[in-house]
């Protein structure tokens, strides 16, 4: 199963969560409080290897905004959250969709993120939503990556119980609003561990 540690605002937390192996970074370029620019973003993530991919987070953006920023801070990927003002961009998309979100409209990004419902941003919560209840049936050509309120301490029951692509983390790794850098290794070894049968 592949992780992603999002939010990350400081080239030592970028460089722990490299270390300790994850496969993607997130990086927020909507409103929040982990919100940077992308020259910040670009001089952070200079020496992180070509298999990890930089992924850039927004709420509903105009496609020129994400395309600059693709170009500014050098990403990889992108995670669009909210309206969605263009059917492709000039990297692969991944469409963040709210579990309340009950109509999954025909995509044609091949990776759906599924999250707890909005709160005061459209991610980075930390809520949980029911795991149990989401129909991935529709979606088997996609890859899933699963996000919301995911700790250490159950990554390993939504690996068991959705068996996703990905697993996308940001607030279970924080202690105090701040990235935990024990907190993203412990994540990460969690959820690369075999299942427990």
């Amino acid at each position: 199963m592949k992780v992603k540690i999002c939010g990350l605002k400081t080239k030592e937390q970028v460089d722990a969560a490299v270390f300790h192996g994850a496969d993607y970074l997130g990086f927020v370029f909507a409103k929040s409080k982990r919100q940077l620019s992308p020259e910040k973003v670009k001089e952070m993530t200079r020496d992180v290897p070509k298999g990890v991919k930089k992924i850039g987070v927004f709420v509903s953006p105009s496609q020129s905004t994400v395309e600059t920023i693709i170009q500014q801070a050098d990403l990889d990927m992108v995670q669009i959250h909210g309206e969605l003002q263009a059917a492709s961009y000039s990297v692969p998309l991944i469409r963040a969709l709210s579990v309340e979100d009950t109509v999954v409209q025909p995509m044609s990004a091949e990776y759906v993120l599924f999250d707890a419902p909005p709160k005061q941003f459209a991610g980075g919560n930390g809520e949980v939503f029911d795991w149990e209840k989401l129909d991935l049936s529709q979606l088997e050509e996609k890859k899933i990556i699963i996000a919301g309120g995911l700790t250490a301490e159950n990554v390993q029951q939504v690996k068991k119980i959705l068996d996703p692509y990905a697993v996308d983390v940001s607030s279970g790794v924080e202690t105090n609003g701040e990235k935990d850098l024990q907190k993203i290794s412990a994540f990460l070894k969690k959820a690369k561990e075999e299942l427990d049968v």
